[in-house]
């Protein structure tokens, strides 16, 4: 439990130092008027690819879960691409992510709360409509 609070606080003093925890700075990017979210995916896609790459050819185990590392693959269905234009429309709405939204509640930002409860109304929703569909 400590190492995922380290990696947690990590992440969000991360967002917090690029800015990417303020809505506007997001928004400004989604707008094409600043392209700093660019550099910060960038440099966080070069980070964590080599590391993914090296980790499921490793035949280790994840220290928290024992399980051997591997890739989730999902194919492209209805779901995946729904879900894809639900997160962005969010996204474009709100101008921000949820593991910035937690971020940007450490900076001080109370409003976006009511965007957090839209994430859990949400996704629990979500997860009625699918055993409702099920049944």
């Amino acid at each position: 439990m400590p190492l995922i609070f380290v990696g947690g606080l990590v992440f969000g003093v991360g967002l917090a130092v690029s800015r990417m925890a303020r809505p506007e700075v997001v928004l400004d990017f989604l707008q094409f008027e600043d392209f700093g979210l660019l550099f910060v995916m960038g440099g966080a896609a070069l980070v964590a690819g080599p590391v993914f790459h090296l980790a499921t050819r490793s035949g280790k185990r994840a220290p928290l879960t024992d399980r051997v590392y591997d890739l989730r693959r999902k194919t492209l269905d209805s779901n995946v691409l729904l879900g894809g234009v639900v997160f962005g429309v969010g996204w474009g709405i709100s101008g921000i992510c949820p593991g910035a939204a937690y971020a940007s509640v450490g900076i001080g930002n109370w409003p976006i709360l009511a965007g957090i409860a839209g994430m859990f109304v949400g996704a629990y929703g979500q997860g009625v409509a699918r055993d409702l569909l099920r049944d």
